[in-house]
Formats: C-alpha cells, sequence, structure tokens
C-alpha cells in the first residue's frame, strides 16, 4: 500500500499541524530547495546541520508548488502556506529514516549492502553491472551512503518492478551503522576492506569493525561475502557465527573459494578458481565439479584495487550457481567480467607530458587507500623514476609522528624516488620521521614541499617530470585535479562536455508541466542525442523516469549491461531481434501486421522452447505522419489478430507521433491526429478488455497540448535543450558544450589560398588562420566549409576558412589577436546555439547533436 500523507504522524512519531487540501501518496523525499521537479507528493524534510537549516526555504518551496512539509520548527504561523501540509517532529533526520525503513520493510526481494573502508562504490556498480541482464536492480546513486544518502537511495526501492537492491553503508563514528541497518535491513552483504578512513570516530580499529559488522547482524541476513586474508575482519566475522563466504588468495583457513592470479601482458589478470577442500561443502556441494576442476577467468585490469573489488563480485557470481534460476555458462560469466568498466573518481591512468604515466588518485588518502596505490605505482615497469604528489593526510586517527611514520615506511617499501608534499602538517612531519626513523636520506630520494596546491602550482613545470610514473594522491579539498591537469598529456582537442545539472533543469521544466498521474519516457535513443546513453539513462533512472526509449535492441542491451533496469521501449525492432528482446527486458514498438504476425510466431517459438513469455508491446497507429504505423483503414485486422490472440500479445501501450506539434500553424492537423489516436486506441483497449498506456506528445507537444498527455508523454530533444518555440528557448538550459582546441595559428600573407583544393579563397589582405582540432570524423559537419561555420574564441566569432577536413579545420583568427595554440575554441554551446548553427546549412539541431562521434571524449559536469 503507498504511503500517505496523513499516515505520517503516527509512523514518525509526530504531530499533524495542518491537513493538506489533498492526501496524496508520497513519492519524493525532497531535502535540497534547489531541486524541485515533479512536486504532486512530494514531501520536503527540513533538516538542520551546522551550516544549513532547511526550514529557511518553506517559503520558497511552496512557492514552488511543494505542499507536503516535515519539520521540527514550524513556522510561527501557516496561513501563508493554505492548501499545505505540515507535520512536525523531534527529530527530521530521524524521521527521514524512519520513513525509509518503513519503505524498505514492503520489499520483499533480496538486498544486498556493502560496507568497509575502501571500494564500496566500486563494488556496488560492478555488482549491479554484472546481474543487471538477470534482475531489476535498485542501488545507491553514486556514493549516497551516509545517514542521509541512504534513506535517499532506499526510497527508490520500488517492490512492484525491482527484485534486488544494492545498497551502499558508510560510517565516521559509533551508533551510525545501527541506524542504517534499520533501514537497508540486508539479507545479503559484502565487506570490502578494513582500512584508515574515519578511525578518529573510533576507539580502535577493533571498535570500528565491530560497529561496521552490525550492519549484517540483523534479522533474515543470510549472506556475508568478504576477503578471509584479513585477519581481523576474517576472525571477528567467525566469533559472531555469521554466515559467510570468504574467499582467499593467501590460503587463509576456513575460506571456501581459493582464487590464484596472474597478470598478463595485456593488461588483465587471470583468475584461477578452487574450491577449499575443508571449507567447500557448505557453500558449493560436490556435484559442483567446474569448479572443484579449477575454472579460470580473466579480470579486464591489473591494477590492485580494481582486482580486489572485482573478486568481491566474482565470488558473487560463483555463490549464486547454487540456485539454478541464477546460474550463469562459464563464457556467460566470462563475457560480463570482460565488459566491467572503470567508475569515475577512483585510480586512473593517464598519459602525461615528456614520456610520464599519471596515476590519478585524487579521490581519498587515507593510509589504506594509499598503501593500495602506491603497490599500484610500485608495479609500473617504466624505466623512470617514481614520483608521489600527496596532501596531508586526512582521514587517519593516528596522531602525527605516528601517521607521517607509516606513510614514511610505504614510501620506502614502494621503491618512491621523489615526494612531493603539499600541506602544513606533511611538511612539519615527514622530514624528521624521514631522518630520525628511516634510512631514505640515498641520493636518488628528493623531497619537496608546499603548504598549499596553489604554491605547488606556482612552482610546477611539467618539463621537470621526463619519464616518470606520478602518483597523484590527496584529500578533496586541495583540489588536485588542478595537478593533474597541469601534468596530463594533452588528449584529442575536442570534447563534449555534458552538463548534468542543465539536464536535471531540463527534465523538471517539463515534468513541472505534466498533470498528476502522467508517466514520463524519454529518448535516450543515438546515444541519448550525442550526450551518452548509459551517463544520462543512470540520471534519469535517479531522477525516477518512468520509461525509456531507444532506436534497437543493442542500445537497450547497452543500458541493461551497465546496470540499468527502467523498462525501456525499443522504436525499431526487426525478428532477428525478438530472442534478445526477451533476454533483456525490451519492449518493442509493432508497427504492422507483418511485425505482429512476426512477433507472435516469436512467442510461439518461445514457449515451445520453455524460453519465457516476450515482453509487452507498445502499437503504433499511424495518425498522419504516414511513416510508420497502422492506419485506421487497418484497423479491422489488427482488431481481429488481437482478439484471436490477445493472451500471446500483451500490449503494454498504444502511441502515435505528431507531425507538427511544434507549428502553430498546423494545429489544426495536430488535433485531428489526436481524435484519430483517441478514436482507434479505445476500440484496441475494448478488444483487450484492459486500458494501455496511451503516449502521443513529444517535447513541443508536452507544452502546446496540455490536454492531450494522456497517460505517458516522450519526452526527446527538449530534454537535452534544444527549444521548440519562445518559452523554451527562455526556460531551457543548454546541455551539450562542444569544444576543440587551436592546434597551430599561421599569419598569411594578401593572396594566400587554405586548404584542398585551394576553396580557401585568397583575400586582399594579411590574415591569421588558426587550425582546430576538430573535423568530419569527428561529427563536424563539411557544410560548415567556407564561412558557413563559426565558432567561438575568446568570446567572439571567428568563421571556418576552406573546407572542412576529416580531422581538422581552419577559422579566421585576425579579429581575435589574443588567440594563442592550446587556446579552447567553443564549436557549440552557451553563445554559440545549435539551433543557430543548423539553420546556417539548412538542417535541424538534432543532427548537429547526434552527428558528434562517439571517438569525441564525452566530460560530465555536476556541481
Amino acid at each position: 500500500m503507498p504511503i500517505r500523507f496523513s499516515d505520517l504522524p503516527a509512523l514518525l512519531g509526530g504531530t499533524l499541524l495542518q491537513a493538506p487540501a489533498t492526501n496524496d501518496a508520497l513519492t519524493t523525499l525532497l531535502l535540497d530547495s534547489r531541486r524541485v521537479g515533479l512536486v504532486e507528493g512530494a514531501v520536503f524534510f527540513a533538516l538542520r546541520g551546522p551550516n544549513h537549516d532547511g526550514h529557511q526555504h518553506l517559503a520558497a518551496l511552496y512557492a514552488k508548488g511543494v505542499r507536503l512539509f516535515v519539520v521540527s520548527h514550524p513556522p510561527a504561523s501557516l496561513v501563508p502556506f493554505a492548501g499545505a501540509g505540515f507535520v512536525r517532529v523531534a527529530d527530521t533526520l530521524a524521521a527521514l529514516q524512519a520513513l525509509a525503513a518503513r519503505h524498505r520493510a514492503a520489499f520483499a526481494g533480496p538486498v544486498w549492502a556493502i560496507t568497509g573502508s575502501n571500494g564500496k562504490t566500486i563494488v556496488k556498480e560492478w555488482l549491479a553491472q554484472l546481474l543487471a541482464p538477470d534482475e531489476d536492480i535498485c542501488r545507491s546513486p553514486k556514493s549516497y551512503n551516509s545517514q542521509v544518502g541512504v534513506p535517499l537511495s532506499v526510497w527508490e526501492l520500488a517492490p512492484g518492478r525491482h527484485t534486488l537492491g544494492i545498497f551502499e553503508a558508510g560510517i565516521s563514528e559509533r551508533g551510525e551503522m545501527q541506524r542504517l541497518a534499520s533501514i537497508i535491513r540486508p539479507t545479503h552483504g559484502i565487506f570490502t576492506t578494513l582500512g584508515t578512513a574515519h578511525d578518529a570516530g573510533f576507539a580502535s580499529a577493533e571498535e570500528k569493525l565491530t560497529e561496521k559488522l552490525r550492519l549484517f547482524e540483523q534479522p533474515g541476513f543470510e549472506l556475508l561475502v568478504y576477503c578471509a586474508d584479513q585477519p581481523l575482519v576474517h576472525a571477528a566475522v567467525r566469533t559472531r557465527g555469521l554466515p559467510a563466504l570468504a574467499w582467499t588468495r593467501h590460503n587463509a583457513p576456513g575460506a571456501a573459494l581459493r582464487f590464484r592470479l596472474k597478470p598478463t601482458t595485456a593488461g588483465t589478470t587471470t583468475v584461477r578458481v578452487r574450491l577449499s577442500e575443508t571449507a567447500a561443502t557448505a557453500h558449493f556441494p560436490a556435484e559442483h565439479l567446474a569448479l572443484r576442476a579449477a575454472a579460470r577467468f580473466t579480470l579486464p585490469f591489473a591494477d590492485e584495487p580494481s582486482v580486489e573489488n572485482a573478486l568481491h563480485c566474482l565470488a558473487v557470481l560463483l555463490w549464486r550457481q547454487l540456485d539454478p534460476a541464477h546460474a550463469l555458462a562459464p563464457a556467460e560469466m566470462q563475457r560480463r567480467l570482460l565488459r566491467l568498466h572503470p567508475v569515475a573518481m577512483r585510480l586512473e591512468m593517464k598519459a602525461g607530458r615528456h614520456g610520464c604515466y599519471l596515476l590519478d588518485d585524487t579521490y581519498n588518502n587515507d593510509l589504506a587507500g594509499l598503501s593500495l596505490a602506491l603497490d599500484a605505482l610500485s608495479r609500473q615497469a617504466r624505466p623512470g623514476g617514481r614520483t608521489l604528489i600527496l596532501s596531508d593526510v586526512l582521514e587517519s586517527g593516528l596522531g602525527t609522528a605516528e601517521l607521517y611514520g607509516r606513510v614514511a615506511a610505504l614510501v620506502q617499501a614502494h621503491g618512491v624516488t621523489r615526494l612531493i608534499g603539499v600541506g602544513d602538517a606533511l611538511s612539519h612531519e615527514f622530514e624528521e620521521v624521514k631522518d630520525s626513523q628511516l634510512k631514505i636520506q640515498h641520493s636518488k630520494f628528493k623531497t619537496q614541499f608546499y603548504p598549499t596546491t596553489e604554491a605547488l602550482l606556482a612552482d610546477l613545470r611539467p618539463a621537470d617530470f621526463q619519464n616518470e610514473t606520478i602518483l597523484i594522491k590527496g584529500a578533496r579539498r586541495f583540489g588536485f585535479e588542478r595537478v593533474v591537469a597541469a601534468l596530463q598529456q594533452p588528449q584529442h582537442g575536442t570534447v563534449l562536455e555534458v552538463n548534468l545539472d542543465a539536464l536535471t533543469h531540463n527534465l523538471q521544466y517539463y515534468r513541472q508541466r505534466l498533470k498528476p498521474g502522467t508517466k514520463l519516457m524519454v529518448m535516450v535513443k543515438a546515444f541519448a542525442y550525442g550526450s551518452g546513453s548509459y551517463e544520462v539513462a543512470s540520471l534519469l533512472e535517479f531522477q525516477r523516469a518512468d520509461y525509456l526509449a531507444v532506436a534497437y535492441a543493442d542500445e537497450g542491451q547497452q543500458l541493461r549491461d551497465n546496470g540499468i533496469s527502467l523498462p525501456i521501449m525499443v522504436l525499431n525492432p526487426g525478428p532477428d531481434s525478438f530472442d534478445q528482446l526477451r533476454r533483456y527486458r525490451l519492449e518493442p514498438e509493432i508497427y504492422s501486421i507483418e511485425r505482429l504476425r512476426d512477433y507472435l510466431q516469436a512467442a510461439r517459438e518461445a514457449s515451445a522452447d520453455g524460453a519465457g513469455p516476450l515482453p509487452s508491446l507498445h502499437l503504433k497507429l499511424d495518425t498522419g505522419m504516414r511513416r510508420l504505423g497502422f492506419a485506421e483503414e487497418e484497423l479491422p485486422d489488427l482488431l481481429a489478430l488481437l482478439a484471436a490472440h490477445r493472451a500471446a500479445l500483451p500490449v503494454a501501450g498504444i502511441m502515435t507521433h505528431l507531425a507538427a506539434a511544434d507549428d502553430p500553424s498546423h494545429d489544426d492537423f495536430t488535433q485531428q491526429q489526436l481524435a484519430t489516436f483517441r478514436r482507434m486506441a479505445a476500440a484496441i483497449e475494448q478488444v483487450l478488455g484492459y486500458p494501455a498506456l496511451k503516449h502521443a506528445l513529444n517535447s513541443a507537444g508536452i507544452r502546446r497540448f496540455p490536454e492531450a498527455q494522456l497517460d505517458m508523454v516522450r519526452l526527446g530533444v527538449g530534454l537535452y535543450g534544444v527549444e521548440a518555440g519562445a518559452e523554451e528557448a527562455h526556460n531551457l538550459l543548454p546541455v551539450s558544450t562542444l569544444k576543440t582546441t587551436i592546434s597551430q595559428i599561421k599569419t598569411l600573407p594578401a593572396g594566400s589560398t587554405v586548404g584542398y583544393g585551394r576553396r580557401g579563397a585568397a583575400t586582399a589582405h594579411e590574415r591569421r588562420v588558426a587550425t582546430l582540432a576538430i573535423g568530419y570524423a569527428d561529427g563536424y559537419d563539411r557544410r560548415f566549409s567556407n564561412g558557413q561555420g563559426l565558432v567561438l574564441l575568446h568570446g567572439r566569432r571567428a568563421p571556418v576558412v576552406g573546407s572542412v577536413c576529416m580531422d581538422m579545420v581552419m577559422v579566421d583568427v585576425t579579429n581575435v589577436p589574443e588567440a594563442r595554440p592550446g587556446d579552447v575554441a567553443v564549436v557549440f554551446g552557451e553563445g554559440l546555439s545549435t539551433s543557430e548553427l543548423a539553420q546556417r546549412i539548412g538542417t535541424i539541431p538534432y543532427e548537429l547533436l547526434t552527428n558528434v562521434s562517439e571517438r569525441v571524449k564525452r566530460v560530465f559536469v555536476s556541481e
């Protein structure tokens, strides 16, 4: 049963101060007044902290349409909040957690909880990737593992849709884990590592471990997966008698799984799996001979942190083999493992300047993370030196002498030849520790210290680093990404910057125009209009979109492989993709009698083979677009086929495509289309005997024809900031900015031509011409040749000269005297919209967005 606002006083131990005008079911938990989307069913929890107080934003939220509030300090008068509901509680954070716990209690499926000092986010993301083809997964977004992040994550569990939950849990002091455990109520768990992060909040490592293990000491808990090579963890788990599956790389006693690793020259790692002779029986019965015979798998990583995290996931996959419903062929397990991709905010190898390589690990700097990163540094076979750029270590809980004694020992053990330290503590303590406790004053070891990152950057010269491997590791507050940028080798000079905050803003703009109960399907076809399908789909899943739509089954499979569990509609399914639709739970758009008969035959064959039913379909009706779809004259044949095979052809939706929803001059035609659609859909539903999701409106239609929103709308290019009218132009934000760099600038004398075929005609005056690192292979249209195209440099427009080449284009920068090689040019974005550029070459913004080649690196930015 849905939770309604009227339920909150009893659920939260609060007092109803004012009942709302409507008793909506709760859909969204709001904590940030700046990020208000769909207000129907949205309840704001006014949290209070050292630097913020949500009660200060009640009036602003009310003005935005929010009508449900949970507060600890209500306004002096509720008169200005007519129609709004207010519940007062003693502690709004505790109330938020209690509500999430109640919501979790309605979910009967398995829930995995992941805790530890390192690797929680990566293990969560990789486990979701590995299990996504078989499960509808709800997982923590990003690294939402705190007292606030966990309830927000658990609230996303949909008992009617999700089959599995995966949530992180992080703590920094005593008492926190019990609160998280009561929210998550895990049935299964993974303990990654016990490191030094947040040591300051605990009296000892043992106390911290005890607190973390409380997550798994819950009623109904079934299995804990962990590495037995951590003696303290191994002993604690066994002492508490937790149901556990332990794995080992070093013959730890009592571990059921033994992994033997062998790095390869290709940058991968071969894993040989054996069952322990003494511990296998409890977890893997004797009939699992394949494992007893030593299975082999390849992991697509060689660095120690990635291998460690992947082994946790492999152990889970092997354990799931015991259930026939979840068992996978070894080849399928291997396929999924090889598709694991790095997760942002972790150790990354990047090419540096002057023959150097950078190990970018600017995400955390506790001792355990430093040790793992130094392991990766020491394994580099490059002949040059090993440099460590390190900030003050902030998350240890140790005294400074002991802390930097350990740092010095790690530096010595891993063969570091140069240490560059940033921060007062490191510069004051390290030299004394180094001289008094260790003998690392050898001639090859050098140290430099700076009080701040700014001081380091002022003194940093990339030419001082030659053929070295450089580990850059610092606490977030030091902003070491600037150090990485200064030392990194310039990549292909073209990048598409995707602003996820702008995308969220545009989503909310359209959402606020939806009627209560109207569902939202978002188009992510064509690589999400060039923006990057997985990254956009992941954000949309977090933002509670109802459906996604792709053009082809392969696009849907890719989203499933990357852990996306939302319903997905496929616009152009062919008969050869029907089995793929079944395996990856993709709903086809069916637009002709021939295709419907093909789908019926595929359903019969799947049933005969015991493969299970095909997914529900969406019927496309042609009401005037004259492209794809059932015309009205074909309706009798369609109805007859549906009536005869109702059980084999389940219909999820009925849809049409409007030809000119954005053009007021064709509004009469649009209304005719909508009337035809309503008439045809009613006839289909009468034959089916049940209602289907009816959807007709696109981005422009959402605003211009609100009366026709029906059951669902389809948001397309509007999400990406391309306007379909004056109102959108005023309210939408550009999502994508295509940037490139100047490779070279030449000053050409009068009479000089430029480029292939001398199409850059000669001029009567001298001019400066810049060559940019973008061409038609990157998606920059050749129609921009000879002045049709423009770019922005230092805020001024520079026209294209001559023909657009495969990998470069020339622009006239005579009127941009400050332009220099390496400067960034905006190809499209703020100040130079895709709409303007499309008009210059007689096309539409869609084409410019979708033409951006996948070889162009996507960078996703968010505040």
